[in-house]
């Protein structure tokens, strides 16, 4: 009996299924929007986002000003669409060292085991086990308040959770034939590791990393409202909430569109990671 081409069920691409998932093209589409305003800011925004207008302090929102003007005269348009590249920046550069160290230390120690496996995971347990944001706020007031600090704190405690990952995926590619038939040819680990475990991981770390940006964008506007991240006079969205709540009975417009702003990519960040979750995992494709 011959195979024919009408007999074949070809199942839809990554993208077409990515196109038929409504939390994804919702959450892309923010994605997308908040991206390309932190990347035109200055086109978008002709005034500075540090820059003082004397006489207009705390002006309600108007033609003027769109957003209208904090406590010192400054307009709260600019330091919002500012803030988003202060934000964007910080999340997408720690989840990027976090993925760059903890993937290769996850794999590393998938294809361990024994006791490189079981002294590394009780770490990660003691890791667990403690609240991320008290973690933050302590490892930061030890390094000082920065946005350099902010980025490795966040990098270093976000890193757990991509070699847990990683590993996971690890062992369940170990016992797979040819793993096995790799292993008895004699092929180094590295080897091993590269060619026949890392493309099992890429899946679970596109959407680990996606959840993870919603997670550290606020972690980074926490911080920041403490005063433990981006400094004064630079806008971030942590910080006009901060500053901003001392006004909100007669200016809640400080606190408002910030807020919103952080809803917007958390948000974002979270439908989309749901959709790819949705759209790259095997066992939700056969359960729908």
């Amino acid at each position: 009996m011959r195979w024919r081409a009408r007999d074949v069920v070809r199942r839809p691409s990554v993208w077409r299924r990515l196109a038929r998932n409504w939390s994804a093209v919702v959450g892309v589409t923010l994605v997308l929007l908040l991206t390309a305003v932190a990347a035109l800011a200055p086109a978008l925004i002709a005034r500075s986002p540090t820059a003082l207008h004397r006489g207009e302090e705390l002006r309600p929102p108007s033609a003027g000003f769109v957003f209208g003007t904090d406590e010192l005269g400054r307009d709260l348009a600019s330091r919002v669409v500012y803030g988003a590249r202060v934000s964007l920046a910080a999340a997408f550069a720690s989840v990027s060292l976090a993925a760059a160290a903890g993937v290769p230390l996850g794999v590393t120690i998938g294809l361990a085991g024994g006791i490189v496996d079981l002294v590394a995971m009780r770490v990660f347990d003691v890791l667990f086990a403690f609240p991320a944001i008290l973690l933050a706020i302590a490892i930061v007031a030890a390094l000082g308040p920065s946005l350099h600090n902010l980025v490795l704190t966040i990098a270093l405690l976000t890193m757990p959770q991509f070699a847990v990952m990683a590993r996971g995926a690890t062992l369940a590619a170990r016992p797979l034939d040819y793993v096995q038939a790799a292993v008895a040819l004699g092929a180094s680990m590295r080897r091993i590791a590269f060619a026949h475990v890392l493309p099992n991981v890429v899946p679970p770390l596109i959407v680990t990393a996606t959840l993870n940006l919603s997670i550290v964008i606020l972690v980074e506007a926490g911080l920041s409202f403490l005063g433990l991240g981006t400094q004064p006079p630079a806008p971030s969205w942590g910080s006009m909430i901060s500053r901003g709540r001392l006004y909100m009975t007669i200016a809640p417009w400080l606190v408002v569109f910030p807020g919103l702003a952080i809803m917007v990519a958390v948000l974002g960040f979270n439908l989309l990671g749901d959709g790819l979750r949705e759209v790259l995992d095997p066992k939700l494709q056969q359960g729908g």
